[in-house]
């Protein structure tokens, strides 16, 4: 089950709902009409607060950024599903936090070596992978990468530029701001739209993921 899934479950009907959970109400219904501004208001009410909340379970002060920023990518992405019944506060923390525990346990899989011996009461066992498995995760690892590599070359030349050396050559925000000579709030943005849009071309091949 998906984080954005996961961030339907166990949210509990408001009552009497405060004057911040009214305004957010409203930015959420012109978000819902496609209005921009209302977008970047709920990110600048939230981003503060999510980051800290991130911070809680990841250390990494740049990797708690992407994190934000691709939670907010989420929810923006899936704004039409959201309910009014519930405080979008807590629908956008739920996905946050589901979103960064899917980061945290597949960081914790790719730390775990299939060559490495699992210790047991009875001694060390290797694990063993059939080739015909590992062959068809190549295949679908090989496929994906070609999926995203398409993608990325299709995003506007500024965008792609700042995505290759974010997540490529995993430079800082602060390497790409000086070698680019841009401020590095617009790193940021750069960054944050191009994620957004390699969502929305992902999205419809998510099946091969």
């Amino acid at each position: 089950m998906s984080s954005f899934e996961n961030s339907k479950e166990n949210l509990s009907i408001r009552e009497n709902p405060s004057a911040s959970s009214l305004e957010d109400d409203e930015f959420v219904l012109n978000a819902m009409k496609g209005d921009q501004r209302a977008f970047k208001m709920l990110m600048d009410k939230y981003q503060k607060p999510l980051y800290f909340h991130v911070l809680k379970m990841v250390k990494e002060h740049e990797q708690v950024e992407d994190l934000v920023q691709e939670a907010f990518m989420k929810a923006f992405n899936n704004i039409q599903s959201y309910n009014t019944n519930y405080a979008f506060s807590t629908w956008l923390y739920r996905i946050t936090t589901n979103h960064t525990i899917d980061y945290l346990r597949k960081r914790k899989l790719k730390t775990t070596s299939i060559h490495d011996p699992v210790k047991t009461r009875d001694g060390e066992v290797e694990i063993q992978i059939s080739s015909h498995t590992e062959t068809d995760r190549n295949i679908i690892r090989k496929e994906r990468k070609e999926i995203i590599h398409d993608a990325i070359n299709r995003l506007p030349e500024k965008y792609r530029q700042v995505i290759e050396m974010r997540h490529l050559d995993e430079m800082s925000y602060d390497e790409i701001a000086d070698e680019l000579n841009l401020p590095l709030g617009t790193v940021k943005a750069h960054i944050f739209r191009a994620r957004e849009m390699l969502y929305k071309a992902l999205i419809d091949k998510k099946e091969k993921f």
